[in-house]
């Protein structure tokens, strides 16, 4: 019977230790602040699910969380689908295969602040080339500072244009890892492009797939830096997502206790969607 060496552990248990520390610490503030009442001066006072219950019950947070929920959803049928795409008309071998990959990393490399102060100006309707070219060339009347449903198009352009490039590079690694022997049976039973896409590139890409949603899903549904830059939840409270107004909350009006218990909720939604997700796309294969 062969043994098994357990030591390595002894080295990745500082790391773990450090990690913990670093997420608990901040987690038991949390919720500390969630049960509890402030007034200033460090004096804290005792309020019990108060907090939790005033949340729940808030017109508020059911709207921050319904425009949450529809730009993760936006995001998830737009660039996955797009993702694959791309990475279906992407080269499988020659020296183009490096420009692709250079190009599709491109934008994961900038900064979320940069990304959004570049669609800041981008899409300025006078002198960003966005709101001139479809003002002026286009004639379609667009201005995202005043109008809700085109301050929504530039977030949900800007987020595409930053993260399908994530989905890409990891349906490209699935489709890479196929077996040319896959292919060479489906031309020898004459299958079409599109049987060959249903019955082998897709089951071979479906992990990485379950990857990509699980982390734009989890990406996006807590996307704050890039909307507050670029829209600051605005005109009016149009592009105010969960995210932007759990900080107005928290530092804005400086209410500490239902801001942690508003973050406490989002995180456990945050879980159980990805839970969900997780359970659904893995629930054909063998345990």
């Amino acid at each position: 019977m062969r043994t098994v060496n357990q030591h390595a552990w002894w080295f990745v248990l500082p790391v773990l230790l450090l990690v913990a520390f670093n997420a608990l610490v901040p987690l038991m503030t949390v919720v500390n602040y969630s049960v509890q009442e402030t007034f200033g001066n460090n004096v804290f006072f005792w309020s019990g699910l108060r907090w939790f219950e005033d949340v729940m019950t808030s017109p508020r947070f059911h709207a921050a969380l319904g425009r949450q929920l529809l730009f993760t959803g936006l995001i998830l049928l737009i660039e996955v689908p797009l993702g694959v795409a791309i990475a279906l008309a992407m080269p499988r071998s020659g020296p183009w295969v490096s420009v692709c990959l250079v190009l599709m990393a491109l934008p994961l490399l900038i900064p979320w602040n940069v990304v959004g102060a570049m669609w800041n100006i981008f899409a300025l309707p006078d002198i960003g080339l966005l709101g001139y070219a479809l003002n002026n060339w286009l004639g379609i009347p667009y201005n995202y500072t005043q109008n809700p449903l085109a301050a929504w198009f530039t977030i949900v352009l800007m987020d595409v244009w930053h993260w399908t490039s994530l989905v890409v590079l990891l349906a490209y690694a699935g489709l890479v890892s196929i077996p040319d022997a896959y292919y060479q049976a489906a031309k020898i039973d004459g299958a079409r492009p599109w049987a060959v896409f249903r019955y082998i590139q897709l089951p071979k890409m479906k992990r990485v797939l379950t990857i990509a949603i699980l982390l734009r899903f989890m990406d996006s549904f807590n996307i704050y830096t890039e909307v507050s830059v670029l829209t600051g939840g605005g005109p009016g409270n149009s592009t105010t997502l969960l995210s932007i107004d759990l900080v107005k909350i928290a530092l804005g009006q400086f209410d500490l206790g239902r801001a942690a218990a508003m973050s406490l909720i989002y995180f456990l939604i945050t879980l159980l969607v990805s839970w969900i997700f997780y359970a659904v796309m893995t629930k054909d294969e063998p345990s």
